[in-house]
């Protein structure tokens, strides 16, 4: 998932954020919609997303790094899987129409 312009509120300050703590919960989120979509458990997805990342349930990141100023070298964002990015965005509606 995309982390530009990402804000998060912890206790009560307001801020830009990125990374794994600012997609986690926008990722859970998704997982508890499918949930409810499907009408069950959705269980692991990882299989899943991974054997259909092509089949249209990702917007494919292909610009961009994780870099933070001032800090340790970034990953470049590229076409399909990249360290930066993953497997891209997921697209909600299509990833719920895929599964069994």
């Amino acid at each position: 998932m995309s982390t530009t312009n990402y804000f998060t509120r912890v206790d009560t300050a307001v801020g830009p954020s990125g990374g794994t703590s600012a997609v986690a919960p926008s990722m859970a989120a998704l997982v508890a919609q499918l949930n409810q979509g499907k009408g069950k458990n959705v269980s692991f997805l990882n299989p899943f997303l991974y054997e259909n990342a092509s089949n249209g349930i990702f917007n494919d990141v292909t610009q961009g790094t994780n870099a933070l100023a001032n800090t340790i070298k970034s990953y470049e964002a590229a076409p399909g899987w990249d360290a930066c990015t993953g497997l891209g965005t997921p697209h909600g509606t299509a990833i719920l129409n895929q599964l069994p």
